[in-house]
C-alpha cells in the first residue's frame, strides 16, 4: 500500500513543483476523481544515481516533442495512466539545463511496457522497464520550461523523501512489534528471551532508533510545509530511516532465530522489503553525499 501511494506521490511531485494551473487541474483532478495511477520515469539502464547520464531524448518538432529512449525500475510502470518523463533536450548543455520534464499519457502510441520484475522484496510493486519510440507529446505537456527538467526532478525529492522515510519507519515499527511480541512469548532457561540482557538491549536500540527516525522525518516534513528548503533534512530522514529499517528488520530476524528465516513468520518478508529503502529515491550513499554538501554550503553561508 505504501509503495503504491509513494509511487504516485513521486510522479505528482514534479507537477506540484512546476506544473501550471491547467496541468495541475488536469492531472491532479484525474487522480482525485478516479482510481488512477502515475509513475516517475527517470532511472535508465545507465543512469541511476547519476541522473545526468540519462540518454532518453526529446526533439522539438513544430508544436510537439518526440521522445525516444528507455527507462527502467519504474514503479507503477504497468498500471500508470500517465508518466513524468525526464528527457535530454540539449545535448550541448550542462546537466542543469540539458533536460526537460514531460507529462506523458500512458496510452500514447510508441510506449512499450516491459515485463513485471520479480524483486527481492515489495513484490506487490508493479516495477517495469518502459520504452519510448517516437512518442509524440504536445508542447502543453512540458513541465515548467525546456531545460528545467533536471532541477524539477531533483526538487521533487524534497517533497517525496520524507514520505519514503516514514514508510521505512513504519516497516521498522512493525518489525519491532513482531520481535517484541515473540521475545515475550518465547522462553529459554525458564524465562522469556526478552528478559535476557542480550535481547533486551536489542529491543532498546530498536525502540530508540524508531523514535529518532520518526522525529527526524517529522522535521523534514515540517520544513517543506513551512515553505523552507528542506533538502538536507529530507536526505537525513531518508538515509537514517532507510538504514534503520534494515537494521531493525535484521535484528527482528535474529531475535526470532531459526523461525525468522522461515516464511511462516512475518519478519523474513520485512527483512526483504526493507532493503529497497536504502536504494530507491537515492541510495543511502547518495543521501550522505547530499547531506555533506548541504553541511558545507551552510557552513560557508553562516556568519
Amino acid at each position: 500500500m505504501m509503495t503504491a501511494i509513494e509511487a504516485n506521490h513521486l510522479a505528482l511531485a514534479p507537477v506540484l513543483v512546476a506544473g501550471n494551473d491547467a496541468q495541475c487541474a488536469k492531472y491532479f483532478g484525474r487522480l482525485i476523481d478516479a482510481p488512477r495511477q502515475a509513475a516517475y520515469c527517470v532511472t535508465e539502464p545507465g543512469a541511476g544515481s547519476d541522473v545526468a547520464a540519462a540518454k532518453t531524448t526529446a526533439v522539438k518538432k513544430g508544436n510537439s516533442w518526440v521522445i525516444n529512449g528507455s527507462k527502467m525500475w519504474i514503479t507503477n510502470g504497468g498500471v500508470a495512466d500517465w508518466y513524468f518523463v525526464l528527457a535530454k533536450t540539449d545535448s550541448g548543455a550542462s546537466a542543469g539545463s540539458a533536460f526537460t520534464g514531460f507529462i506523458v499519457d500512458a496510452n500514447t502510441p510508441g510506449i512499450t511496457k516491459g515485463r513485471k520484475e520479480i524483486n527481492l522484496g515489495q513484490r506487490c510493486s508493479d516495477t517495469r522497464g518502459i520504452t519510448f519510440e517516437d512518442v509524440v507529446v504536445p508542447d502543453e505537456n512540458v513541465l515548467g520550461s525546456p531545460g528545467y527538467g533536471f532541477k524539477i526532478a531533483m526538487q521533487a525529492f524534497d517533497h517525496t523523501r520524507p514520505p519514503v522515510a516514514i514508510g521505512a519507519v513504519g516497516l521498522a515499527r512493525r518489525a519491532f512489534d513482531e520481535a517484541k511480541k515473540y521475545a515475550l512469548e518465547r522462553k529459554t532457561m525458564g524465562a522469556p528471551i526478552a528478559t535476557h540482557q542480550a535481547i533486551m538491549f536489542m529491543l532498546a536500540d530498536m525502540a530508540t532508533g524508531i523514535e529518532a527516525a520518526r522525529l527526524l522525518t517529522y522535521k523534514a516534513a515540517y520544513e517543506i510545509d513551512c515553505g523552507r528548503k528542506n533538502t538536507m533534512f529530507a536526505s537525513m530522514a531518508k538515509r537514517f530511516a532507510g538504514d534503520l529499517a534494515n537494521e531493525v528488520a535484521a535484528n527482528a530476524v535474529q531475535i526470532f532465530g531459526g523461525a525468522g528465516f522461515n516464511t511462516e513468520y512475518p519478519v523474513e518478508k520485512l527483512f526483504r522489503d526493507a532493503k529497497i529503502y536504502q536504494i530507491y529515491e537515492g541510495t543511502s550513499q547518495i543521501q550522505r553525499l547530499i547531506i555533506g554538501k548541504e553541511v558545507l554550503s551552510r557552513a560557508n553561508l553562516d556568519p
